[in-house]
C-alpha cells in the first residue's frame, strides 16, 4: 500500500474532479464521490484487477456502481488510472453525446461495466455477474488451470438498500453463497430528503447476515488502510461480502458535508474555492499534478496482469483446445457454426408433427430442441417452472455448491431479470427467465434497462391474456402486451402455434444487439398450416398466413386469436368476402422491415380489423381510423377461458359483424 500521504492525496484528486465536472455542468451528485474517495482509493489501488488499456480483457474484475448518480467517481477513476477517458470529456460531464454521461451507460464510457442510476439494479447486476463467474469456472477451470478467477465488486448506498430489489438479489446471492461477490456500502446516513433515520432503520449487517452473507461491520470509510483490510478479509470468506463504511458525505467540504444540500447539486463557486483551501488544493479547475497520475496510473500493472492471465490460457489452450475454443466462442457471444441447422431441423419437426399445444409448451419444446447445441443456455423461473416450462431434460437445478443451468429464482420477478442482465454483462450464457406475463409489471425497469444496454436477455411470459381463465383479472393480462411494445429496442413475440414459438426462440437467440420477449399462451392452439415462404417470413414478424385473389378485408392478429381470425375468414368468405389474414407475431421485427416487404403484407387502401386478447389503443397504428379493432379495454373476469372469451366478444359472430362494419363504412 502507499505511503498515507500520497493516498490522502489520490482521493482528493477525485474529490476535486468530481467537484468541477458538477459545478461546470451545473447538475450532478458530488456528495457521493466526495464521500467515498478513500474507499475507491482502498479497491482501484490495492485489489482491483483490470487493464485500462483493455477494458474487454475476460478475467478482469468487475465493477459496478450501484449508486449511479455518483458516477463522477467512476469517471475520475477510470481517467485516473489511464482509460480512454480524457480530461476534456471531464468537462463534458453531462452533455450531449459525451462519453460523460449523468449515469454511468456500459458501452458510451470505456470501463463502465453496466448502467446503472435506477437504484438497487446496479446490486443486482453484480448478482448475476459473480453467478457467471461461478458457473463459468465451474465448467471450464481444471486442475492447475484456473482461467475464470475475478471478482464482482460493488458500490452501494442507502438507496439501493431501500429498493425492493437489493432484498431479492441479495437475500438470493447469500443462498448461492456466491463468495467472490464483495459490496461496499456507503453508509453515509443522507439520501436527497435529508436524514435517512426517519425513514430508513434497518440493522443492516443483521439484515445480510441472515442472508448468508458475511458482513464486515464498522469500517472507517475514510482510511484507506481500514478499507483495504477489509477487502483482504473478505477474500478469505466462502460467502458474499457486505463491507459498511462509515463515511460523511461530501467530505472536504467545510460548510456542506455531511448534509442533503450536497447530495444531487453543485458546490457553488464560493465552497468549491472552501474545499480548494480546507484540502490545500489547487486552484486551478480540472488540474491534477503529474504526480498523482503517476501514483494513479495502473497501465503497466494491467497490462502485465493481462499478460500473465494470456500466458495461463496459452497453456490451457495447449492442455484443453476444445475446452479453451468453446469458452472463446461463449465469450464472444458467438453461436456454434450448426445453430442454424439445428434450428431449421427444429421448424421443420414442428411443421411435421402439426401439433395442437399451449404455446407455453411449444416454447419448453423450442428450448429443448436448441439447449443441446447451445450450452450458454441458463434458464429459469420465478417460482412458476411447473407452469413457464423452462426447464428442460438435461437440465440441472443450480443450489449453492452445485452448479447448474437452470436457475429457481424464488418469487423475485424483478430481481430474476436484473440478474440476467448482469449475467448477459458478463458474457459466456444465454440468459432466460420466465414468469406470468401479468407480472411482467414487476420486472419493467429490468426490461427497460435491457433494452437500454442493448443485452441478449430473454423474458419468457406466459399465461398471456384471459386464456388464464379462472385465476382471474389480477393474473389476466390485458394492457402488458401492448406495454412491452412500447420500450424501445425490446421484441416481442406472441406466437399463434408451434412453428412460430420455434421461429421465436430462434430470433430471440441469434439477436445479439437486444432482448427479446416471447410471450405464450396457457390453453392449446391449433397448428396452422403454411408452406415454405410463409415459414420464412414468420422471421420477418408479419406476415400472410392466408390470402385471398382481390382482398377486400385483412384481418390481422397474434397468438391464440390467430384461431378466430381464420375461422372469421372462412365465415366472411362463405357470405362471399375475400379475406387475407396476417399473422404478427412481433410487431416489433414487423415494423423493421422495409417499406415494400411491409406494403405488400399490408396491402395499401384494403379495409382492416385486428384481433387480440387485450387493450386495443396499440392496433390503430396498423388498421387506422377508419378500421376496426376487437380486443379489450376492461380487465377480465373470472370463469374458464372459452366462457371468458366468448363473453367479452372474441368470436366469429363479432368479428364478421365488426368487419362489416368496417365494409360499410
Amino acid at each position: 500500500m502507499k505511503p498515507t500521504q500520497t493516498t490522502t492525496l489520490m482521493a482528493n484528486a477525485i474529490r476535486a474532479l468530481a467537484m468541477d465536472a458538477v459545478q461546470k455542468a451545473n447538475s450532478g451528485h458530488p456528495g457521493m464521490p466526495m464521500g467515498m474517495a478513500e474507499i475507491a482509493v482502498a479497491l482501484w489501488d490495492g485489489h482491483y484487477r483490470h487493464n485500462p488499456a483493455n477494458p474487454h480483457w475476460a478475467n478482469r474484475d468487475r465493477f459496478l456502481l450501484s449508486n449511479g448518480h455518483g458516477s463522477m467517481l467512476h469517471y475520475a477513476l477510470l481517467h485516473l488510472t489511464g482509460y480512454a477517458l480524457t480530461m476534456d470529456d471531464l468537462r463534458a460531464f453531462r452533455q450531449l453525446h459525451s462519453k460523460t454521461p449523468g449515469h454511468p451507460e456500459v458501452g458510451i464510457t470505456p470501463g463502465v461495466e453496466t448502467t446503472t442510476g435506477p437504484l438497487g439494479q446496479g446490486i443486482a447486476n453484480a448478482v448475476g455477474m459473480a453467478l457467471a463467474e461461478y458457473l463459468l469456472a465451474a465448467e471450464f477451470n481444471q486442475p492447475g488451470h484456473e482461467v475464470v478467477d475475478h471478482y464482482t465488486y460493488a458500490f452501494l448506498g442507502d438507496g439501493c438498500l431501500m429498493e425492493g430489489i437489493s432484498h431479492e438479489v441479495c437475500s438470493l446471492a447469500g443462498t448461492l453463497s456466491l463468495k467472490k461477490l464483495i459490496a461496499l456500502y456507503d453508509d453515509n446516513g443522507i439520501s436527497i430528503d435529508g436524514k435517512v433515520e426517519g425513514w430508513f432503520t434497518d440493522d443492516t449487517p443483521g439484515r445480510f447476515a441472515a442472508y448468508g452473507w458475511n458482513v464486515i461491520a464498522d469500517v472507517d470509510g475514510h482510511s484507506v488502510a481500514a478499507v483495504d483490510a477489509a477487502i483482504a478479509q473478505a477474500k478469505l470468506s466462502d460467502k458474499p461480502t457486505l463491507i459498511c463504511c462509515k463515511t460523511i458525505i461530501g467530505k472536504g467540504s467545510p460548510n456542506l458535508q455531511g448534509g442533503d444540500k450536497v447530495h444531487g447539486a453543485a458546490l457553488g463557486d464560493k465552497e468549491i474555492a472552501a474545499v480548494r483551501e480546507h484540502l490545500l488544493w489547487d486552484p486551478i479547475p480540472f488540474d491534477i499534478p503529474a504526480d498523482l497520475y503517476t501514483a494513479w496510473d495502473a497501465k503497466a500493472a494491467g497490462a502485465s496482469m493481462e499478460a500473465e492471465w494470456n500466458a495461463k490460457f496459452d497453456a490451457y489452450r495447449a492442455a484443453f483446445p476444445t475446452k479453451a475454443s468453446e469458452l472463446e466462442r461463449r465469450m464472444a457471444g458467438d453461436l456454434p457454426a450448426n445453430f442454424e441447422e439445428v434450428l431449421n431441423a427444429a421448424i421443420a419437426a414442428c411443421v411435421d408433427k402439426k401439433e395442437t399445444i399451449a404455446t407455453r409448451k411449444a416454447s419448453q419444446n423450442a428450448i429443448q430442441a436448441l439447449a443441446p447445441v447451445l450450452p450458454e443456455f441458463l434458464g429459469g423461473s420465478a417460482d412458476l417452472t411447473g407452469s413457464n416450462l423452462t426447464n428442460w431434460k438435461e437440465s440441472t437445478n443450480l443450489r449453492s455448491g452445485k452448479p447448474g443451468n437452470h436457475i429457481n429464482y424464488g418469487v423475485r420477478e424483478f430481481g430474476m431479470s436484473a440478474i440476467m442482465n448482469g449475467i448477459a454483462l458478463h458474457g459466456g450464457f444465454i440468459p432466460f427467465g420466465a414468469t406470468f406475463l401479468t407480472f411482467s409489471d414487476y420486472s419493467r425497469n429490468a426490461l427497460r434497462m435491457a433494452s437500454l444496454m442493448k443485452l441478449r436477455s430473454i423474458f419468457v411470459f406466459t399465461h398471456d391474456s384471459i386464456g388464464l381463465g379462472e385465476d382471474g383479472p389480477t393474473h389476466q393480462s390485458v394492457e402488458h402486451v401492448s406495454s412491452l411494445r412500447l420500450i424501445p429496442g425490446l421484441d416481442n413475440w406472441r406466437p399463434c402455434d408451434t412453428v412460430e414459438s420455434q421461429v421465436a426462440w430462434g430470433a430471440a437467440v441469434q439477436r445479439k444487439d437486444g432482448p427479446s420477449t416471447l410471450i405464450f399462451s396457457r390453453q392449446n392452439l391449433p397448428f396452422m398450416e403454411r408452406d415454405a415462404t410463409q415459414i420464412a417470413n414468420i422471421a420477418k414478424g408479419g406476415y400472410v398466413l392466408k390470402d385471398a385473389p382481390n382482398a377486400q378485408l385483412i384481418i390481422m392478429s397474434t397468438g391464440s386469436e390467430i384461431e378466430l381470425a381464420m375461422a372469421s375468414a372462412a365465415a366472411l368468405e362463405a357470405e362471399g368476402v375475400a379475406v387475407r389474414v396476417v399473422s404478427m407475431p412481433s410487431t416489433d421485427v414487423f415494423d423493421r422491415q422495409d417499406a415494400a416487404y411491409k406494403a405488400s403484407v399490408l396491402t395499401r387502401g384494403t379495409p382492416r380489423v385486428a384481433i387480440e386478447a387485450g387493450v386495443t389503443a396499440f392496433w390503430y397504428k396498423y388498421v387506422g381510423l377508419e378500421g376496426a379493432v376487437v380486443g379489450l379495454d376492461t380487465f377480465g373476469e373470472s370463469a374458464p377461458a372459452p366462457v371468458l372469451f366468448k363473453y367479452f366478444g372474441f368470436t366469429v359472430e363479432n368479428v364478421v359483424a365488426t368487419a362489416k362494419g368496417v365494409l360499410a363504412a
